[in-house]
């Protein structure tokens, strides 16, 4: 089950919501929450190796993918947010066990800009 966390952009002060764990959404909607979310590479390129998957393996192996990146989307969505300057933001004890379930530094030192 998906977890949330806050997460705010240090430079910009904007905030978007992360979130870790099993996605269920993308388990049954396949990379439609990449689109919901503005994740317009992530929707483009995992359409493209899911059509190209499911061609190949005639729609076997689309299933196996779509299980595989349930479990993984949530984590790598919260991840590229980070990585283009957003920070935790939560409760510390939220932050923490994202931190933890995300594999990521933890760091309790965002402020919204003055």
């Amino acid at each position: 089950m998906a977890q949330q966390v806050r997460l705010i952009h240090e430079a910009s002060g904007l905030t978007k919501t992360g979130y870790y764990g099993f996605s269920w959404t993308t388990l049954f909607f396949g990379f439609f929450p990449a689109l919901f979310r503005a994740d317009w590479i992530t929707f483009l390129g995992g359409l493209v190796i899911y059509v190209i998957i499911d061609l190949i393996t005639f729609g076997i192996g689309g299933i196996v993918a779509s299980i595989a990146w349930a479990f993984m989307y949530n984590g790598y969505y919260t991840r590229k947010l980070i990585e283009r300057g957003y920070r935790l933001a939560d409760t510390e004890a939220v932050n923490a066990e994202a931190a933890r379930r995300l594999r990521i530094a933890q760091n309790f030192r965002v402020t919204a800009p003055t």
